[in-house]
């Protein structure tokens, strides 16, 4: 099992941190857990093809985190000639009206895919690639989830619940991935909520949200859809996680010092192992280790 952030930003433009988007390898399987803008770029970066992705999993329908969905299957699909399985997709409704609106008859990239399977120039190019008879379009297996949905696969599991994050505009959901090697969760969006206290409880890796210092919040609504450094040093203490990633982190907290000081006032809140995220980074199942010093 290997855990590697893509996307660890917000709708905030930058060239250092992605919208949201992370990968875990498990078995034969890759599974990505969202996947906004910027974040199919660090997928390539990481030399992880998009013919290797076999599950989607969207936490919610903002464009920071489902921005590079198009993307993902579209070159999928497009490399892929034919030879994999169609992309399994899992989110909140109305992902599947979404995916309609993209990619069946009258929706955004049908004028492309009638080119891609119609015009000789891309057929000899996916006959090139291995591609047999009729190039078919795409048509991903998607599956709209309800809260407390299981979905299994080869070894591994993923339970969904609720969080408290854009109601009643959005759906939005956490998830937790179970293997026999370890457990990740991870957030989507949310503010603070017993049912991320549930999903996250004894978890190996928990990856969230922690958007803002406490206390500085813009309205209540803003606290309750999204979370605060302390609020979430809490739900780590809480829920017994035993490596607890910061990620979808505004400009506030990334700068110099204050990273350090979110860090050092969240460890007087929660004992387990704190990892500041960045973009590619590789996060343990187990406790984080010191390299030898050479």
């Amino acid at each position: 099992m290997r855990i590697r952030l893509l996307g660890t930003g917000t709708p905030t433009p930058s060239l250092k941190r992605m919208c949201s988007g992370y990968v875990v390898e498990t078995g034969d399987d890759v599974i990505v857990f969202d996947h906004g803008f910027g974040a199919h770029h660090r997928l390539l970066e990481l030399g992880i093809e998009a013919t290797r992705v076999t599950h989607f999993f969207c936490s919610h329908l903002h464009y920071d985190h489902m921005g590079d969905y198009p993307r993902l299957l579209l070159t999928r699909w497009d490399q892929g000639a034919g030879k994999i399985p169609e992309l399994k997709v899992y989110g909140p409704p109305p992902i599947r009206q979404v995916t309609a609106a993209l990619f069946e008859q009258g929706g955004a990239f049908w004028p492309d895919l009638v080119a891609r399977t119609e015009h000789m120039c891309s057929v000899s190019i996916y006959q090139a690639r291995g591609g047999t008879g009729a190039r078919k379009k795409p048509v991903p297996e998607v599956t709209e989830l309800r809260p407390n949905d299981v979905t299994e696969g080869k070894g591994w599991k993923v339970t969904t619940t609720g969080v408290a994050h854009f109601g009643p505009q959005l759906v939005s959901y956490g998830f937790r991935l179970d293997t026999a090697e370890g457990s990740f969760v991870y957030s989507g969006d949310s503010g603070p909520c017993a049912s991320m206290v549930r999903l996250a409880q004894d978890c190996d890796v928990l990856a969230h949200m922690c958007h803002y210092i406490s206390g500085t919040e813009l309205c209540p609504e803003f606290a309750e859809s999204c979370m605060g450094h302390m609020e979430l040093a809490r739900l780590g203490e809480q829920a017994g996680v035993k490596n607890l990633v910061l990620s979808h982190v505004t400009e506030q907290i990334d700068q110099a010092g204050v990273r350090e000081r979110v860090v050092r006032e969240m460890a007087t809140a929660y004992r387990g192992n704190i990892i500041f995220g960045e973009d590619l980074m590789e996060i343990p199942l187990q406790a984080p280790a010191a390299a030898r010093l050479l």
